[in-house]
């Protein structure tokens, strides 16, 4: 006993009706096809829905039992269709990223605003966080889209290139570096260096020391957050390295910042996803929007 969709659909539209003709216009059959139809609904059932005349037609009671119950499984599914469909157009849905904080208030903002000028309807929720944390929130399930920089050893998460971008000294404007033509790491050993804790600076000295051995970068002053590092290089503390899709947040404090040169380097950041997962339809369009914004420089 399978009652078909099409079955249901045809006696639910012949009980409204009450009329042959008029249910097998509403649902853009014949009526022979609707005729045949709640023949074969009768045989799954193996009982009569319908009793039949030459003027109308009347339920039985087996038929009036199923009416609500059919109405009630069609307008479920017709609800679920039709959420399935909003999702793919994207006229709803929710994306959850994960951040650094430093990217978190620079490049992700302005990505997400011209995000929702193309798709008001689906929400996006920002966590800013800890390197460090940006795996375990995809692991976990409380992100779909994570972006982190590369990290040693490698999270087990899929990755797919976002940018790689060389590294730029940040520094006042009134101050000596600001008269140079160019900026190399060698002239960073003249000045206090501000860096951050953790592996970026363990990085960022090995990639030096491989680089150019003759230089011996040691920190002045070691902090947690960037923001924290471009005030007091602000406050005239010294200076610091970042990479340049921070320059929104560098220009807020009215700070200059120049790429480094001899040797020119880089690193890079991926946008993060579980493994074997399949991403809401939502999420999967806003990690490409993600790359084509970033690939455009906007």
């Amino acid at each position: 006993m399978n009652p078909t969709l099409r079955q249901m659909r045809a006696f639910v539209a012949l009980a409204k009706t009450g009329n042959f003709t008029l249910a097998a216009q509403l649902l853009h059959l014949s009526q022979s096809a609707l005729s045949g139809l709640i023949k074969e609904l009768e045989a799954a059932l193996g009982t009569r829905v319908v009793d039949r005349s030459t003027r109308k037609i009347a339920l039985t009671d087996i038929g009036r039992e199923l009416v609500p119950l059919f109405s009630q499984i069609i307008d479920d599914l017709d609800g679920a269709l039709a959420n399935i469909e909003a999702h793919t157009r994207l006229k709803k849905g929710l994306v959850r990223i994960a951040a650094p904080q430093l990217m978190a208030c620079t490049l992700l903002p302005r990505a997400i605003a011209a995000w929702q000028a193309q798709h008001p309807d689906v929400q996006v929720r920002l966590a800013d966080c800890a390197v460090e944390s940006v795996a375990a929130r995809i692991l976990s399930g409380e992100a779909d889209v994570g972006i982190a920089p590369e990290r040693e050893p490698a999270p087990a998460l899929d990755a797919q290139l976002l940018f790689e971008l060389p590294f730029a000294l940040v520094f006042p404007k009134e101050h000596p570096l600001a008269q140079r033509e160019r900026i190399t790491w060698q002239d960073l050993a003249d000045y206090p260096f501000i860096s951050l804790q953790g592996q970026f600076t363990e990085r960022l000295l090995a990639d030096m020391h491989g680089a150019l051995r003759e230089v011996t970068l040691k920190p002045a002053y070691e902090v947690a957050f960037m923001t924290t590092a471009l005030a007091m290089v602000s406050s005239g503390l010294g200076v610091t390295v970042c990479l340049p899709y921070a320059e929104p947040l560098v220009s807020l404090y009215q700070l200059c910042i120049r790429e480094l040169e001899a040797p020119r380097l880089t690193r890079r950041f991926f946008v993060h996803t579980r493994p074997q997962r399949t991403l809401s339809p939502a999420a999967e369009a806003f990690v490409a929007f993600l790359l084509d914004f970033v690939a455009k420089g906007e």
